[in-house]
């Protein structure tokens, strides 16, 4: 790790959450940015990624790739799973750890990504929030505590540019939730006539509206009361914020998988 502000790789680097996170670098002390990675075909390249993204000029050309030379420290990545599985690859060859924020991966391509763990320290989350990932905290305690007779439902909303429904924020609350209840049992969205609930099922339901930035509920409900647990999005500044916050914690770490439980120091309580 290079001695000074911490020299960040945004891959990409012009969707929502990239040019959040690069606004976010530019105004802090301690980061640098050095490399903005896009699709080959992104009809910019090649152009100072600022101006692009609604900033002044940043000094950094939009690239296809990490141009050899350029020095990073860690590589923040927000895109699809298939280019998420490329730089991962780059990052693999060449030492430099690797925070992923990218969702939808096919359980194959999770396996993959997870096994740069052997020669990179890589933190991948679901959601990089501070208060969503105390919440899978919470969750996983009252799953815990109130087993199976609580019938669970989580329910997800988000804007309707999203590609993948469930999110994977859902996805990681219904994980937690059945590992507390020691379930494998999800459905995702009724319809019909579907009969009485069962119990030892995790209802999943994914609502996509306007821009919204994200929102999830989860549901314990029992005879005679219910529990819901919740976390509102008002930006995506939480889930940037987080994310930088993870590429500080990560960098000079020896290789390994890390998680946003260990950034906030969750682990034993």
């Amino acid at each position: 790790m290079s001695a000074g502000p911490l020299n960040l790789a945004m891959h990409g680097a012009t969707g929502r959450m990239g040019a959040r996170i690069l606004s976010l670098i530019d105004e802090a002390d301690d980061l640098t940015l050095t490399a903005a990675i896009e699709r080959a075909e992104h009809p910019r390249i090649g152009g100072d990624v600022g101006p692009i993204v609604g900033l002044g000029p940043l000094g950094v050309c939009l690239g296809s790739a990490i141009e050899p030379g350029t020095p990073v420290d860690v590589v923040i990545d927000f895109s699809v799973p298939e280019a998420s599985l490329a730089i991962g690859r780059w990052c693999g060859e060449h030492g430099v750890p690797l925070v992923v924020g990218t969702t939808g991966f096919e359980p194959a391509q999770r396996t993959e990504l997870e096994q740069l763990a052997d020669r990179i320290p890589i933190l991948i989350a679901a959601n990089f929030s501070k208060a969503v990932n105390l919440l899978f905290h919470l969750v996983g305690v009252a799953a815990r505590t109130l087993g199976q007779s609580a019938d669970i439902e989580i329910v997800e909303r988000h804007h309707r540019f999203k590609k993948d429904a469930p999110s994977g924020t859902a996805l990681r609350l219904a994980e937690v939730a059945a590992e507390g209840i020691q379930t494998d049992r999800f459905v995702h969205g009724r319809h019909g006539l579907v009969g009485e609930r069962p119990t030892g099922e995790i209802g999943l339901h994914a609502l996509r509206t306007g821009d919204n930035p994200g929102e999830h509920t989860v549901v314990f409900g029992l005879m005679g009361e219910c529990l819901e647990l919740s976390h509102r999005a008002l930006n995506r500044d939480g889930f940037s914020r987080g994310a930088l916050d993870a590429a500080r914690y990560l960098a000079g770490k020896p290789p390994g998988r890390y998680a946003m439980e260990d950034l906030l120091q969750l682990g034993d309580r």
